[in-house]
């Protein structure tokens, strides 16, 4: 039930409510110049998994449009045969040992620079890296990712040029999301709108429901959902825009019978407000956050 608390899920939800502060501690960092970290003008390559590679499509998607260069994100399982040439190759793991980012590395080879960004530093992805990105300090005891993407999202949001306004908003609006009331009942299907970069955080959102609540979850950019998905909505489905929505796209939703949660203008707030949420309707069915089912911390391949 919203709002209710319980024991199930306590360890994800003490590191969900611990991101604002990673947050803080990230933006530090950036400040520190961290090694490793692409810099302007260099064409870059991302690889990751699951929560790591929608963390790297959102990177990708600003590191373009604010002008930095050149960047795709890839997922590394599914690393192309033929690939562009790159000045540096950024690897993200939280645990460093994920089997498809480590063969991804390998297969790369040459004398391209890798930096890996970890919560895990002395580990096989760790011995390919030329730098290293110290995240040890977001990484967590939860199967469940959530403040170790978004610590990361925190640091390179203020190395491609977050100014200290920026910053700060972003924080006060994790603290925010941290407190709000968990508001909205568990619905039949969940369905996860964002533009922008934030489609890639939607995704991620999305992913946080199913392993956290075993839970009906899409995710779409926001223009591409009248374009087939719609139909599938109706009374018991609930719509969460992490962006704006125009009043044409609220009203062809609500035409559907379902209902809209309305977000803020901070994507990384609702992936928060959507974290907690998820451990809620998680709990509401007798699941623990804590202990997703199928899950481990890694996949590594024997």
């Amino acid at each position: 039930m919203p709002g209710t608390a319980s024991a199930l899920g306590r360890i994800t939800s003490d590191e969900i409510a611990s991101q604002p502060g990673c947050w803080i501690r990230a933006q530090e960092q950036s400040r520190s110049g961290p090694s490793g970290l692409p810099e302007a003008g260099e064409k870059v390559l991302v690889l990751g998994c699951g929560t790591s590679y929608y963390v790297a499509a959102a990177y990708a998607w600003l590191r373009e449009q604010r002008g930095h260069g050149p960047t795709d994100a890839v997922i590394a399982s599914e690393l192309p045969e033929v690939l562009r040439p790159y000045d540096r190759v950024v690897a993200i793991s939280r645990s460093g040992t994920t089997t498809e980012v480590h063969r991804a590395l390998r297969r790369l080879g040459g004398d391209t620079p890798i930096t890996a960004v970890l919560g895990a530093l002395d580990t096989p992805i760790a011995s390919l890296a030329t730098d290293i990105v110290d995240l040890s300090y977001a990484d967590e005891r939860s199967v469940v990712q959530t403040r170790f993407p978004t610590t990361l999202l925190a640091l390179l949001r203020a190395q491609l040029g977050d100014d200290a306004r920026a910053q700060a908003e972003l924080v006060d609006s994790g603290e925010r999301a941290v407190n709000a009331e968990v508001t909205e009942a568990l619905p039949r299907q969940l369905v996860v709108l964002a533009s922008g970069w934030a489609a890639a955080l939607a995704q991620e959102a999305a992913l946080k429901c199913r392993e956290s609540a075993g839970m009906w979850a899409e995710a779409y950019a926001t223009g591409e959902y009248r374009h087939g998905p719609i139909s599938v909505a109706g009374p018991d489905t609930l719509v969460w825009a992490m962006t704006p929505l125009s009043a044409v796209e609220i009203s062809a939703i609500e035409a559907t019978g379902a209902r809209v949660h309305h977000g803020g203008t901070e994507p990384l707030a609702e992936l928060v407000l959507l974290q907690r949420h998820a451990v809620a309707w998680a709990a509401s069915v007798g699941r623990d956050a804590d202990l997703p089912v199928h899950l481990t911390r890694s996949v590594v391949a024997v």
